[in-house]
């Protein structure tokens, strides 16, 4: 047998050794989950909840996890990815998309792990094979000040990094994040940026910023609206000014493939957490790539297993890196491959 005859759960919170908008107390905060086969074969995985970012907080993973999801899983395979997920959707029921994704990931990537020691694969070889060895990293800039950010810069390039996500928005003013991409374009000429507002602009200012942004030398924008702004989304993306990620939002293939159908968006900024683990987020990429959309690599600060998943999916998943003077024009209808991959810092 290689059901799932035990579910363990745990809390592991991670110091913080440097400032993120997201995390208040100096800790991130995660859940373990430990799956053990009838053979005494474990898998671990990881949730990674941040309630400012998302409304799952470490607590309601935790008790989810216990109460709602542990008892469903007993003798079912790790490999029925398909079914593991259709139990866990049983349990607690999607509304607009999946319910609960960050507390599920913890789930899905420990059937992942369990899978893969069960048949002596990785998880990227489960996916359908590395496509690369190593995964540049970006670092992100998260600074309400120009000086604050030059050290950032300063640091970041000090440990060999030249590609910067810049994160601009609430409660920063558009004209100090016109600022800040200046700033960080000009100390990293040759880097691959873009900006993440984490939807805080509304569609005026999303409009007005983004050629201002472009002409400062970004590749991209991220989440510049609300998820639910679907006309907003269309219009910026009709713009063409930068190529328009998508991000909060984006959990099951499900919608993807009716944003894509809308043609709201050139690309998503994957995570794997967010799409409640690693088999929505295959898919996802598989969606891209075949639409001919950017796949860009992100997280949510994650640590350990949960970094690894990433890891392991963007091996997988290769993203190609443009270089901005080969960057073409964005025309609807038409289809342009602008890929870079990031690390939340």
């Amino acid at each position: 047998m290689t059901g799932i005859v035990r579910v363990e759960v745990g809390r592991f919170n991670y110091d913080l050794v440097g400032e993120f908008k997201f995390f208040k107390a100096g800790v991130r905060p995660s859940i373990l989950v430990r799956l053990t086969d009838a053979n005494g074969v474990q898998g671990w995985g990881q949730s990674v909840p941040i309630e400012t970012w998302t409304y799952e907080t470490v607590e309601s993973v935790e008790t989810t996890l216990r109460h709602y999801l542990a008892p469903i899983l007993l003798d079912a395979e790790p490999s029925d990815l398909a079914a593991i997920h259709a139990r866990m959707d049983r349990a607690i029921r999607p509304s607009f998309s999946v319910g609960q994704p960050l507390c599920k990931a913890a789930i899905d990537l420990a059937c992942y792990d369990l899978w893969g020691k069960q048949t002596n694969r990785s998880v990227s070889e489960i996916l359908g094979g590395a496509k690369q060895r190593q995964v540049k990293l970006s670092w992100t800039i998260n600074t309400p000040t120009i000086a604050e950010a030059e050290t950032q810069l300063a640091l970041a390039k000090s440990q060999g990094y030249g590609n910067f996500n810049v994160k601009i928005g609430y409660p920063q003013s558009p004209d100090y994040d016109l600022q800040l991409v200046r700033t960080v374009c000009k100390s990293a000429p040759g880097g691959f940026h873009w900006a993440d507002a984490n939807t805080s602009y509304d569609l005026d200012t999303a409009l007005a910023m983004a050629p201002k942004l472009s002409d400062a030398g970004l590749m991209a924008l991220e989440s510049p609206l609300p998820p639910n702004l679907l006309r907003g989304y269309q219009t910026l993306t009709r713009q063409g000014a930068l190529p328009i990620l998508m991000d909060e939002g984006i959990v099951s293939p499900v919608e993807v493939a009716e944003f894509i159908a809308l043609e709201m968006l050139d690309g998503i900024a994957m995570k794997v957490a967010r799409c409640g683990g690693l088999w929505n987020a295959s898919r996802i990429v598989t969606l891209l790539r075949d639409n001919d959309l950017a796949v860009f690599g992100s997280g949510l600060t994650d640590p350990d297993l949960s970094l690894a998943a990433t890891a392991h999916l963007f091996a997988w998943g290769r993203a190609r890196q443009p270089h901005r003077a080969q960057r073409p024009a964005i025309h609807r209808g038409a289809r342009h491959d602008r890929s870079g991959v990031s690390r939340q810092r």
